[in-house]
């Protein structure tokens, strides 16, 4: 069994989960079909990426997963599905989006798949759910802790002289 984190993200209501809060509570207890869930956030609301016009619910999540990281891959999105996902635009609006973005010191790079998660330590919608399940989880390639790339993202950003 290997500790996985688990990202899960909503910008779109759902006719029996209601608004974006609401569908993350309900995949959160969806994940629990795949194995233990240890720990999940509070949820966070952030502001879209991209061409996204709503605001996201977002949180992470700590599964306890007896499988191999494709296989998880394929089970989460089959979740979003039954969730009434469907492909479309990139960074668009979506009723669910869930992410592996990290499993213990694993480090995959496989077509379809990434872990950690390439983006983890860029982005805060990330990291401040992430900070609140798992502080001392390392990353494997940086070697910095959850919460130290979440203290990083927080350093405001130099700007170039002029």
């Amino acid at each position: 069994m290997a500790i996985v984190l688990v990202a899960l993200g909503s910008n779109r209501c759902h006719g029996r989960h209601g608004r974006p809060a609401g569908v993350v509570r309900a995949a959160a207890r969806a994940l629990a079909g795949l194995g233990p869930v240890l720990r999940v956030s509070p949820i966070f609301a952030t502001a879209p990426i991209g061409p996204g016009s709503r605001r996201y619910a977002n949180a992470v999540a700590a599964l306890d997963w007896p499988g191999s990281l494709p296989d998880l891959l394929a089970r989460l999105k089959g979740i979003e599905r039954e969730f009434g996902r469907r492909t479309g635009q990139r960074w668009g609006d979506r009723v669910l989006d869930l992410d592996i973005l990290a499993a213990g010191a694993a480090v995959v790079r496989l077509p379809d798949l990434i872990v950690p998660h390439p983006r983890l330590a860029e982005r805060r919608f990330v990291l401040d759910p992430l900070v609140t399940v798992a502080p001392d989880w390392r990353h494997p390639i940086m070697g910095r802790t959850a919460r130290q790339l979440h203290t990083r993202a927080l350093r405001p950003k130099a700007r170039p002289r002029a």
